[in-house]
């Protein structure tokens, strides 16, 4: 069925990237990060901050998050701070180091995409990010 091969396309699409931008990353001499640091990284830089917010983005726990943003905290590249606007919160930001880090990614997934585009053709590369940025429309909700 057409249906399981689109989870299955996407899936594998996706670890294509973030396996690429991890060995570049590595290359440059970065410490290996996860994959779920690796999303928490994504959601920082598009001003995803609360770590409520990051987890309800990525569809898990809090206590995932506080784990997985705690481990980053270790290798330096992000830092707890309380939240200026709500001091009942928490915000995560990049430190020196994770901005550092940030901007190599950065270089690696502009080189990934340009990659992608010369195997794909600009047209078919154009369209494809096209369709993964249109509005899918909400969610179905789930039944009882």
């Amino acid at each position: 069925m057409r249906t399981n091969q689109l989870i299955i396309a996407l899936f594998q699409r996706f670890c294509w990237l973030d396996e690429g931008l991890q060995a570049r990353l590595h290359d440059r001499g970065w410490p290996d990060v996860s994959r779920p640091q690796s999303m928490v990284m994504t959601n920082i830089v598009s001003g995803i901050v609360r770590p409520s917010d990051i987890a309800r983005n990525l569809g898990v726990s809090r206590q995932a998050i506080h784990s997985t943003i705690g481990q980053m905290v270790k290798l330096g590249i992000v830092e707890l701070a309380p939240d200026p606007g709500d001091r009942r919160h928490m915000i995560v930001s990049l430190t020196e180091t994770g901005a550092r880090m940030r901007h190599d990614a950065q270089r690696a997934m502009d080189a990934l995409s340009d990659q992608l585009a010369e195997r794909l053709g600009h047209e078919r590369f154009d369209a494809l990010l096209a369709t993964l940025e249109a509005d899918w429309g909400d969610n179905i909700e789930r039944t009882r």
